[in-house]
C-alpha cells in the first residue's frame, strides 16, 4: 500500500522467512510538514524474539526527536538493552531538502535520483558495524542532498546486497518497494524493503 504525508509518499513490502509467522523487520514512516523520519530495523535473529526487539526498537524511534539521528539511534540502543538487539537504518529529511543517514547493522540504503531512467546514479547509503542493544560505535552520520523525485531505499539483509546495481526511480513506491523484494528477497531471512520518494521543491 502506498501511503503519503508531508514532503514523501512511501511503500513498505516485507516477508517472514519461511515456516515463521512473524517478522523480525519492521518498518517505520513520520512525515509533517517538510520532515520526514524512515526506518528500517532487523532484529537479530527470527521469530518472536526477533519481532519483539524490532518493535522495542521501533516504539522508541516513535518517541522521536526526529531532526536528530545520533539521538535516535542512542534512544534505540538504550531501549533494545533488554533485547537481543536490532540493526537500525535511520534517514531524516530535512526542511531545507538534505537528508541525513546513519545506518548501525545489517541495512542498506540506496537513494537513486528521479531524473535518471538508467540504474546508474545515485548513492550507497552504508552501515557501520555494530549491533544497538549491545554494542553501539562512534556515530557517523552523513547528508546527502535531495532533489524532488529522488527515491530513498532502505533494505535489511534479507534483500541481497547487489539490490541497487538495478534500481530506478520508476513506477510507485509500492511497484519499486515490490519489485526490489521479488527479485533480490532471500528466502532464508526475514526480508524488508522501504520506498520512500522526495516531493519536495527544487533547490533554490
Amino acid at each position: 500500500m502506498r501511503e503519503r504525508a508531508g514532503v514523501v509518499e512511501w511503500s513498505i513490502a516485507g516477508r517472514p522467512i519461511a515456516g515463521e509467522q512473524r517478522s523480525g523487520d519492521e518498518a517505520l514512516v513520520v512525515a509533517a510538514g517538510r520532515e520526514a523520519l524512515i526506518a528500517a530495523v532487523d532484529g537479530v535473529g527470527h521469530g518472536h524474539p526477533a519481532a519483539q526487539a524490532a518493535s522495542v526498537a521501533v516504539d522508541a524511534l516513535r518517541a522521536g526527536p526526529y531532526d536528530d539521528v545520533v539521538a535516535l539511534a542512542e534512544r534505540c540502543h538504550a531501549a533494545l538493552r533488554s533485547t537481543r538487539g536490532a540493526a537500525v537504518g535511520l534517514a531524516v529529511i530535512h526542511a531545507d531538502g538534505t537528508a541525513t543517514w546513519l545506518g548501525v547493522g545489517n541495512i542498506a540504503g540506496r537513494l537513486v535520483r528521479g531524473d535518471e531512467p538508467a540504474p546508474t546514479g545515485g548513492f550507497s547509503l552504508v552501515s557501520q558495524s555494530g549491533v544497538p542493544g549491545d554494542a553501539l560505535p562512534p556515530l557517523r552520520p552523513a547528508t546527502l542532498p535531495l532533489r524532488r523525485g529522488d527515491v530513498l531505499v532502505l533494505v535489511t539483509d534479507g534483500i541481497d546486497g547487489a539490490f541497487g546495481d538495478d534500481l530506478v526511480a520508476t513506477g510507485s513506491c509500492e511497484e519499486i518497494a515490490a519489485r526490489v523484494l521479488a527479485r533480490h528477497g532471500r528466502p532464508s531471512d526475514d526480508a524488508l524493503v522501504v520506498a520512500v520518494r522526495y516531493l519536495g521543491e527544487e533547490p533554490v
